[in-house]
């Protein structure tokens, strides 16, 4: 997700195509489509008018903001030369998701994950962009939440099981939802891999008294996993001021999960 190809120029496709080794591409990539400087094939993503919602500069919309915000992105990218890990994506009909790590300079890795919205034509209704700003700045931002809460929001098997877990801080049952080689990483890009070291990830997370109450707004979902975008509301015993959030869970082959990775920026209570 989220770039349609056939509204880019074919010596960009060709070159697209030629780096990634593929004959064709069903959607752009996000970065893709943001180095290649056609900012109006990216407009022309939209059923709409572009709007996007990024981490510290909130809401971007119309075609100017949109296209002021492509050309300061791609320029930073060029700065701070940033090579581009594309993780992995999830299709559905009516969303999608992508994530990656950014590499900057060879010294800074910056996790990112875009939520994609799309009309019934397949076009973009919306794009919602979450990363910690710790890689970056050393310091947390909260972030206001993007999206209400959305009842209809249901969630089955060991990903219902895990958010139970989570909400009321049961340290046990969160890491027997993992696979044996399971692992999590956190926003700021560090990872915990096998039991013990879950253990003490959620032995730390649960230390205000508590798990974590979050509000489910949109979900992502296939067999292979889900993206759940959240708002927080409550660590532990601490009723913190919604701050918005996004986490991709991954299925192993035994059902469990295989990878979870976060993307907020929720300081902790004190």
């Amino acid at each position: 997700m989220p770039w349609l190809p056939e509204l880019f120029s074919a010596p960009v496709l060709a070159n697209l195509e030629a780096e990634r080794r593929r004959d064709k591409f069903v959607t752009i990539p996000y970065f893709a489509g943001v180095a290649t400087g056609e900012v109006e094939a990216m407009i022309d993503s939209f059923a709409g008018e572009p709007e996007l919602q990024h981490p510290f500069r909130g809401r971007i919309r119309g075609e100017r903001a949109f296209t002021t915000y492509v050309r300061d992105t791609d320029a930073w990218m060029a700065a701070h030369d940033v090579t581009v890990d594309e993780l992995w994506h999830v299709a559905t009909p009516r969303r999608g998701f992508e994530e990656v790590v950014l590499h900057l300079s060879g010294e800074t890795d910056l996790p990112v994950a875009i939520v994609s919205e799309l009309g019934p034509d397949g076009r973009l209704v919306e794009l919602r962009v979450y990363f910690s700003n710790v890689p970056l700045t050393g310091q947390r931002r909260n972030r206001p939440p993007v999206l209400q809460v959305d009842p209809d929001v249901r969630l089955h098997g060991v990903l219902a099981e895990y958010q139970a877990a989570l909400a009321v801080g049961d340290r046990d049952a969160i890491v027997a939802t993992f696979s044996p080689d399971g692992w999590l990483r956190e926003p700021t890009g560090i990872v915990y891999r096998g039991p013990d070291a879950l253990r003490a990830f959620y032995a730390q997370l649960f230390a205000h008294g508590g798990g974590l109450g979050l509000e489910h707004c949109s979900v992502v979902d296939d067999e292979r996993g889900c993206a759940l975008e959240y708002n927080i509301v409550r660590w532990g015993t601490e009723e913190l001021l919604p701050a918005a959030g996004v986490a991709v869970y991954q299925h192993g082959a035994d059902g469990k999960l295989d990878a979870v990775r976060i993307y907020d920026d929720v300081d902790p209570p004190l």
